[in-house]
């Protein structure tokens, strides 16, 4: 279900937890996952849960709790932008409607040529630089204007 490279890597995170607590890396082993499958099926799941002998429900629960796991196939490039009230009252509930409006879709929504899936987030922890934009999980961009907006979403075409 998953390559010998991800299994060795999930390893490394059960190795930093006492052996009979390998289910302390459920979170790093369901990116691990992610990264290599682009989002998480019931299968992939399922697999996890049995490597790190858990209940499988147990690993849903985590999975369908952080936005950063994506449960359903996603665009080449997700985008996630921080909606909670700090980042809103600075400016990113106006970034999301031109988000919106230049992609041509919806928050939960992917372009039509599959680039493209936008996500709202919960807090990301730099409400100081708001509005801020999650690329893939991995990429932070921060004090989003309308422009800087463009220039991402050009950049990642």
């Amino acid at each position: 279900m998953l390559s010998a490279d991800s299994l060795k890597k999930i390893d490394r995170e059960i190795a930093k937890y006492p052996a009979d607590q390998k289910q302390s890396a459920v979170m790093s082993a369901l990116v691990i996952a992610q990264d290599e499958k682009g989002w998480l099926s019931s299968e992939t799941m399922d697999y996890v849960a049995e490597y790190l002998g858990m209940a499988p429900v147990a690993v849903y629960e985590v999975a369908s709790f952080y936005t950063m796991y994506n449960l359903k196939p996603t665009g080449k490039h997700k985008l996630t932008l921080c909606t909670c009230l700090p980042c809103g009252l600075q400016g990113s509930l106006a970034a999301g409607d031109h988000l919106r409006e230049k992609l041509g879709i919806d928050f939960n929504e992917t372009t039509p040529d599959g680039r493209f899936t936008l996500k709202e987030g919960e807090c990301m922890g730099a409400c100081a630089m708001a509005p801020v934009v999650l690329v893939n999980n991995k990429k932070m961009h921060d004090y989003m204007t309308n422009e800087k907006l463009d220039q991402l979403i050009e950049s990642l075409k």
